[in-house]
């Protein structure tokens, strides 16, 4: 199952918009409705050592570095997030619809943007497989939300 974002499969990198660094996600469970919210990057800057062979062959002025950086796409096509739970009950991938709710342009949007979309959806109130939002607010010290609030944007304090 491919991706999906506003009805379009996104097979490749060239389907995301141009300096996309990566997007926020919502996989479902189309069997039980349980969802995941996260983030993926698009690539991964990798620091390699270098060879003995490539320091020797080095020839550019200045100090011999002893590392260097590669960026190599990720692993986003066939990626289905971090959950345990959500994991474990990846055996029949296709009871799973995965969409991408919003392209980001920095890795600081993608945060945050992931984190509104755990609290738009409410993944800690709901059948999810999120059991925590930035490892700060977890599931077990949520409590439960009232039916209806008293608070308005008047009367909360």
């Amino acid at each position: 199952m491919n991706w999906l974002y506003e009805n379009k499969e996104m097979k490749q990198l060239s389907d995301f918009p141009e300096n996309c660094v990566g997007f926020v996600y919502l996989i479902q469970n189309k069997e039980n409705g349980k969802i995941y919210v996260g983030k993926k990057i698009l690539h991964n800057t990798l620091t390699k050592t270098l060879t003995k062979k490539q320091i020797a062959e080095w020839t550019k002025p200045g100090k011999v570095p002893k590392k260097k950086k590669e960026v190599k796409e990720s692993n986003w096509a066939t990626y289905y997030g971090s959950s345990k739970t959500l994991l474990e009950d990846l055996s029949d991938k296709t009871k799973f619809e995965r969409r991408v709710l919003r392209p980001c342009f920095t890795k600081k949007e993608m945060s945050y943007y992931e984190v509104y979309y755990q609290m738009k959806y409410e993944v800690l109130h709901v059948p999810s497989y999120n059991e925590n939002i930035q490892g700060k607010w977890f599931r077990k010290d949520t409590g439960q939300i009232p039916e209806q609030s008293q608070d308005t944007p008047e009367t909360a304090g």
